[in-house]
């Protein structure tokens, strides 16, 4: 890899190009440049890179595998919506040479990114020696790249001036005399430069985390190490942890006190105090909800499911690319139910496209092939839960029996209900484990299927409630006879195969809760548009909850979303929704509240709803506060006090920094929802100080979403976005602690956090 390659890059089945690619001296850049002008293209970083993929693994590389083996290609997966890059090496050896090199630094950086030592400070440098290898390299090289950017006469050594522009490429605008005091105090040797060791000190002295020491100082006697009792104290008084805190203060101590002299004599240095602030156990986030901790043991409609719509498209609705990578992406992410369009294609085979538009199409064959690796590869837990389908169905699908075989969920056995004894029963999450359900139309009885053919109502817009009721009072009229027609078209066109597949989710149109609650099964699942939801929901609340307590609604977008915008999904949950669709390729408020609440519960894609969404007879109204008061009401105090090396806004200049700012949202029932924002921090991105006071009163706390914001604060136009975190608020961990923030794609910008101290009262 040092030595570089000649390797195909790859767009199209036309569009190969012979680049030359290296990795540079650092072992974090890669560039590439034209084997016939030698001009230098592009690079990227091992930071952007996701994974590596072997193989065909690509629409691009799939078209590609008559005219080049699998054993020489493979494809490069960024963070984010940057496209991937397929390559396609010289040998089966150059391929695996870069596979396998780019696998160890991908793995390394992100060994480095998990480390608490992704947030330097001054105290762990000042110890090097105590730290395990691991770490210090991860410093080192945290280091290094500061000092490599900012070094721009490539010399080896750093002049006043080029750390003035390190400074600015750090967020900091710092006072001249201020930044030569620092500068002078680590020059050693006076040569006017710093290198080595003296940038160290330098760094040293940028990073003082003075709100974290006075912290350390009010519950350490002298001042330099907190007693096992002292930490005791606390964990206890402000971390509010409960019994076992002395067996969790050793367990601190042994895990994150850097000196093993200190190890033996269970004390806690202001190292490990800060390394501890830092560190999974620090943060805002409770550990023990990260795990599956929930009952998966109850009725698939008593959770609410992380689904997308057109999850085949990565760009909008009308024009946009289909592709597996919206498949993978989506699973990835943690989606359990995934929507497939399958349409007539030529010599027999379906596709895949969002049909009547002009949407790029493919296989239906890959697409399931897809499905069958990444369905289960989602984290330890998501391997263990059930995956489901939204399939609309053209012709017929001949492709499921040798792409996924033994992989569906099967109909109930002997001795429990089935289709000539009752509905199956409803089947829980626990049960369905390493399972596919399908969700789709079902041949079947006649007395089965005369609710409708269709269970997606009209898209229609708030203004169309009039036009929708009269188009509802329409299909009521339509007789029996009319009825009888539409099966018979239904089973010209629908495959008995794909019908046989549907045993928990068949598709039935949706009539009306009287008609539901009369003829419908636990079984059956009705789609919503937004708008027809959002109907439902302000006339008829209760119903709607008490109708999602014992079967599956899905909710979709509105067709007029031609763009792949999203929809608000707390307003959906609040009714007990389980199933509502987003376009995961549009990055956004409502993403980041999809990503909040299903990063819980290990991952897996299923929360189960609180107590009070979940039994057929529950009073709870959204949209009426009187039937909240059992609920316990909550306050939630937050103190934001700090932010630590905020990321600068996207394309801004180098001599650009930022005026944070941080905007704390609550998203829940109408009476809930709230925003409160701290004032601006003018020029600083690096450690801005704001020590401000944020009050939230929350009359249903178990659907709250609380969501942390970071802006650029513009007084000429909006503001621009830095960061945000979102979770639920039953996982909030009280006390001081760090939220480490996530860009507008949802992926990680260490060592990017705020410090904040959380108080709940009820």
């Amino acid at each position: 890899m040092q030595q570089g390659t000649l390797m195909r890059k790859v767009k199209s089945k036309s569009w190969k190009k012979q680049r030359y690619f290296k990795l540079q001296e650092d072992c974090m850049t890669i560039w590439y440049q034209s084997k016939r002008t030698g001009k230098t293209e592009s690079a990227f970083s091992i930071s952007d890179v996701e994974t590596v993929r072997e193989g065909h693994q690509s629409e691009v590389l799939q078209s590609l595998a008559e005219e080049f083996p699998a054993e020489r290609c493979f494809t490069i997966v960024f963070y984010g919506r940057r496209g991937n890059l397929d390559l396609i090496a010289g040998s089966a050896e150059e391929a695996q040479c870069w596979i396998q090199g780019l696998r160890q630094l991908v793995e390394s950086h992100s060994t480095r990114k998990r480390s608490p030592l992704t947030f330097p400070s001054p105290f762990c440098l000042s110890t090097p020696r105590s730290f395990s290898l691991a770490s210090v390299l991860g410093l080192l090289t945290w280091i290094r790249d500061w000092f490599q950017k900012a070094d721009k006469n490539k010399d080896g050594r750093m002049n006043f001036k080029e750390v003035q522009r390190l400074l600015k490429m750090m967020n900091v605008d710092m006072n001249e005399d201020h930044a030569m005091r620092l500068f002078q105090a680590a020059d050693k040797s006076e040569s006017g430069t710093l290198e080595g060791e003296e940038f160290v000190l330098f760094y040293k002295a940028l990073t003082q985390r003075e709100e974290v020491l006075s912290l350390f100082q009010d519950f350490s006697e002298d001042g330099k190490k907190l007693t096992l009792l002292e930490l005791v104290d606390f964990l206890q008084q402000e971390q509010l942890e409960g019994e076992g805190t002395e067996e969790l203060a050793m367990e601190l101590i042994d895990k994150y006190e850097p000196s093993e002299t200190a190890k033996a004599r269970h004390v806690l240095s202001a190292d490990g105090f800060l390394m501890y602030l830092c560190s999974p156990e620090g943060s805002i986030f409770n550990p023990r909800h990260r795990a599956l901790w929930q009952d998966m043991s109850q009725p698939l409609c008593h959770y609410f499911i992380s689904s997308s719509h057109n999850t085949y498209l990565i760009e909008d609705q009308i024009r946009g690319q289909s592709s597996i990578e919206g498949y993978i992406r989506a699973l990835k992410r943690g989606c359990r139910c995934l929507e497939v369009d399958c349409w007539d294609g030529p010599n027999g085979e379906p596709l895949v496209y969002h049909g009547h538009t002009f949407t790029s199409k493919i296989p239906f064959r890959e697409v399931v092939s897809t499905l069958g690796k990444y369905a289960f590869q989602q984290g330890s837990f998501a391997k263990r839960t059930p995956g489901s389908g939204h399939f609309t169905q053209r012709k017929g699908c001949p492709c499921r029996g040798s792409i996924l075989p033994c992989r569906g969920a099967e109909a109930p056995g002997p001795g429990t209900p089935g289709p000539c004894a009752g509905p199956p029963p409803s089947p829980t999450p626990q049960e369905l484990k390493h399972k596919i359900l399908l969700k789709g139309k079902k041949i079947g009885r006649l007395e089965d299927t005369l609710d409708g053919p269709a269970d997606e109502a009209p898209e229609l817009s708030d203004e169309d409630n009039g036009a929708e009721a009269e188009e509802e009072k329409r299909r009521a009229k339509v007789g029996d006879a009319e009825r009888v027609s539409a099966l018979q078209k239904d089973r010209e066109s629908l495959a008995q195969a794909l019908s046989d597949c549907v045993i928990y989710c068949k598709s039935v149109s949706f009539q009306g809760f009287q008609e539901a609650r009369t003829h419908s099964r636990p079984s059956e699942i009705s789609s919503f548009s937004e708008a027809k939801a959002r109907k439902l929901i302000r006339e008829s609340g209760n119903e709607f909850v008490r109708h999602n307590a014992w079967q599956l609604s899905r909710i979709y977008p509105s067709g007029m979303r031609t763009d792949s915008s999203n929809y608000n999904p707390q307003e959906m949950w609040n009714a007990g929704c389980q199933i509502v669709a987003l376009n995961f390729q549009t990055a956004g408020t409502e993403m980041d509240l999809n990503d909040g609440l299903f990063s819980q519960n290990g991952r897996c894609g299923y929360v189960l709803k609180p107590p009070f969404m979940r039994h057929e007879g529950t009073p709870f109204n959204p949209s009426d506060p009187s039937t909240w008061e059992s609920y316990g009401p909550a306050t939630l105090t937050i103190q934001v006090i700090s932010g630590q090396q905020l990321p600068k806004v996207a394309n801004s200049k180098d001599e650009a920094v930022i005026d944070p700012l941080v905007r704390v949202e609550i998203h829940g029932v109408p009476a809930d929802q709230a925003h409160q924002e701290t004032k601006y921090i003018e020029n600083n991105g690096f450690n801005p100080r704001w020590d401000e006071t944020l009050q939230f009163q929350l009359r249903v706390p178990e659907l709250a979403l609380v969501r942390f914001v970071v802006e650029d604060y513009d007084k000429t136009s909006r503001n621009d976005f830095v960061g945000q975190f979102t979770l639920p608020f039953a996982n909030i961990k009280p006390g001081y602690r760090h939220i480490h923030l996530l860009s507008k794609d949802g992926t990680n910008i260490p060592p990017s956090s705020l410090f904040v101290h959380i108080r709940i009262t009820e």
